[in-house]
């Protein structure tokens, strides 16, 4: 499980690409995104040598009308209900990923355009 209370995703704006921020509301209150992990031995840096490493990464679905116009190739799977997060952490895989899927158009909206700006932003620029 992957917490978020929003997440964005680039409009190819000119000259510079602009964020857009999606939350469930404008509250923007907790969901997670569907996500997987496992371990890895390999090698990601020459000096550090092969080593155990956690691969992660979350899952992506078709994107629904409100993130398609900004992003069209995809959207991150979004678990809203304590049953989703259950299914998704101990159902079998074959049933977990029926959960695979873009969220209705009117679970979702746009509550931001721009770079993130919040209340710890200004703590770190004060």
């Amino acid at each position: 499980m992957v917490p978020a209370t929003s997440f964005s995703e680039y409009a190819d704006t000119k000259p510079k690409k602009t964020p857009v921020w999606f939350a469930l509301d404008e509250s923007r209150p907790l969901f997670c995104f569907a996500g997987i992990w496992r371990s890895w031995m390999g090698m990601r840096k020459k000096a550090e040598g092969e080593m155990e490493h956690r691969l992660f990464s979350f899952l992506t679905c078709e994107a629904n009308g409100v993130v398609g116009p900004i992003h069209p190739k995809a959207m991150p799977v979004i678990l809203t209900t304590p049953d989703e997060i259950d299914t998704w952490l101990t159902a079998p895989t074959e049933v977990a990923l029926h959960l695979q899927r873009s969220l209705p158009d009117d679970a979702l909206t746009i509550v931001g355009r721009g770079e993130r700006k919040d209340d710890t932003d200004e703590h770190l620029h004060a």
